[in-house]
């Protein structure tokens, strides 16, 4: 029990940082110093809190007041006020319509009451720097159960029966990797943990690091145990600097206190971690790649086989999982494989999380049980579609991923049922997308990061991809053909059949998933030379409908070019020779009166 009158919980992870958290921080502690409050309330950085789109957030504990939207200048009136008159600040309050006579408690808000935690079970609650606050969560009760009560068969048969899978993307059974791996002959053998997490709107990796580090820390020793590994490493992105700080920080933590190093626990096993910084390639996340990237040589994928749990890394035995998959093994040990797979679905068990960006009023991190229908996700935690616009589709597995239309937004979100509409469950980025967003331009988005991301080893993903580019690049500028249709399937199909590895494999998937879905906007682009969501510039006219037009010159406010006549009570105009296209006037207008 802390010795302070109140913990002061200011979200710190790398959002929250970069809207002003760190300035926060520092006038709520000069405050609490000017009122000398400082003794008896103390402020504790945690690591990300999960609800993005309302930070900097801070909960007052014991009370469990959540305070959100927080700026530097209102921190001294909420310090005096609160703090020092016990007369908490309503203005900054999360706005919960059931609980308007009442003080809103995270339980109140709907982002946070219909998540289910296990990975994120700590997120927001303690400081991540201190192992003593995880510990004091029963943080390392699953090592020390594994390493002291636990053969390494017991432990792969709990992680088996828990039914975990690969939640970087693959979705392979956990236990049975392991399995493989302690089976494999010879006396070297390594655990390695992929945090080289690339897709585009993804945080799930980052943010679990950033907040709970020991929580993979401890997944990978019980992991190193059950295969009988004595070195780790994690591989993270060096554009992740919060990240690997906490990730340095724990280890060298938990090899103070014995819980890394020699004879852990007493138990005579020994164990160690090093933190790899990846460079930033995107086809680093797949493992031949990522492990060649370790051994210093140029990350480019393998042929497989052999696997890695026969040859991986310098072609000893090697356990690879991600973030998510070790975070959650400690919480399976101490629980229980049983407990584990009660949640979820019959084949995909546990939770999962996702980030849930894009077209969204409640952008953040979420976890679900396996099995949530992506209605629930959307609407019910992500609060729906901003503005008042029309959902149009949701991008599952990043550039690997494809999109999944409104048709099927009553899909359960598990592995299997997400691939039979055409997408596949990735590692977790979950983009949502409105009646603004040109499904075309979104495939090109996708295909040009793809493209741009291949290593160059094999020439499908190589040159088929360039061409993929190609052809979407012109059909966006109003240059494309019909039978660029046939050849985007052509050459899709080529690149999925032949390409070396998964990169390669699932590139073309966005391409595919639009054109089944929404081939309609493909036709307009090619036939009418007209993109219906209005976001290819070079197929908009640039006009204002002086019918629709509200008069309400929001589309002049907005305007960088000054390309925009308006005066009040009157339509709007565009003078064309100022025009650049910027897209501001369509995006802005509540009445879509230009076209």
């Amino acid at each position: 029990m802390s010795a302070y009158r109140s913990d002061l919980l200011l979200c710190g992870g790398t959002g929250c940082h970069a809207s002003g958290s760190q300035e926060v921080k520092r006038i709520l502690q000069q405050e609490l110093a000017r009122l000398k409050l400082d003794q008896e309330i103390r402020v504790i950085e945690t690591g990300c809190n999960g609800f993005c789109a309302q930070g900097p957030l801070m909960i007052v504990q014991p009370e469990g007041i959540f305070y959100q939207k927080l700026k530097p200048e209102d921190i001294p009136h909420l310090v005096e006020e609160h703090f020092l008159k016990g007369r908490p600040v309503k203005k900054l309050f999360y706005k919960v319509p059931a609980s308007a006579e009442t003080i809103p408690s995270m339980e109140d808000i709907p982002f946070y009451s219909k998540q289910k935690l296990i990975v994120l079970r700590n997120r927001g609650v303690i400081d991540p720097e201190s192992i003593d606050e995880y510990i004091a969560r029963d943080g390392y009760m699953g090592a020390s159960k594994a390493l002291l009560e636990m053969t390494p068969e017991q432990i792969t048969e709990e992680v088996k029966k828990s039914g975990l899978r690969g939640r970087g993307g693959a979705g392979f059974p956990t236990g049975m990797k392991w399995e493989f791996a302690r089976k494999s002959t010879g006396e070297v053998k390594y655990v390695l943990c992929n945090a080289d997490e690339g897709d585009p709107g993804a945080f799930m990796d980052r943010s679990v690091l950033e907040a709970d580090p020991h929580a993979v820390l401890e997944g990978m020793l019980i992991a190193a145990k059950a295969i009988g590994a004595h070195q780790g490493y994690i591989y993270c992105r060096a554009e992740y600097p919060l990240a690997v700080k906490r990730l340095n920080l724990g280890i060298k933590a938990a090899r103070e206190y014995g819980l890394l190093g020699e004879d852990i626990l007493g138990s005579g096993f020994r164990f160690d971690i090093e933190v790899y910084q990846g460079a930033g390639a995107f086809v680093c996340g797949e493992e031949t790649a990522l492990m060649h990237s370790i051994e210093g040589k140029r990350g480019m994928p393998r042929p497989r086989p052999p696997f890695p749990a026969q040859q991986g890394l310098w072609r000893k035995p090697t356990v690879l999982n991600n973030v998510e998959t070790y975070a959650n093994i400690a919480q399976i040990i101490t629980n229980g494989g049983d407990w584990y797979a009660s949640i979820g679905t019959a084949t995909s068990k546990g939770t999962k999380v996702f980030a849930l960006t894009g077209a969204v009023s409640n952008i953040g991190l979420v976890e679900v049980p396996m099995g949530t229908s992506l209605r629930s996700i959307i609407f019910d935690i992500g609060g729906g579609i901003p503005k008042k616009r029309k959902f149009k589709a949701v991008q599952l597995g990043g550039p690997s991923g494809g999109c999944v239309p409104e048709e099927f937004i009553d899909t359960p979100v598990d592995y299997e049922s997400i691939v039979k509409v055409g997408a596949i469950m990735g590692s977790g980025g979950m983009i949502v997308m409105d009646d603004r967003t040109c499904m075309v331009d979104m495939a090109r988005f996708f295909m040009d990061f793809i493209q741009d991301e291949s290593c160059g080893k094999c020439t499908p993903c190589r040159e088929g991809t360039r061409r993929m580019l190609e052809i979407l690049e012109r059909i966006t500028h109003g240059q494309g053909e019909p039978s660029d249709l046939d050849l985007l399937r052509e050459l899709s199909t080529m690149i999925k059949e032949s390409a070396l590895c998964g990169l390669g494999q699932t590139g073309p998937n966005p391409v595919l998933s639009t054109m089944q879905y929404f081939m309609d906007e493909y036709k307009a682009h090619i036939l009418e030379k007209r993109c219906p969501a209005k976001r290819c510039a070079a197929l908009v006219k640039f006009e204002v409908d002086q019918e629709k037009c509200k008069k309400c010159g929001i589309c002049f406010k907005n305007c960088p070019a000054g390309a925009i006549q308006w005066e009040k009570k009157q339509p709007a105009f565009i003078v064309k020779e100022k025009c650049i296209k910027c897209l501001s006037c369509i995006g802005n207008c509540p009445s879509d009166a230009i076209d």
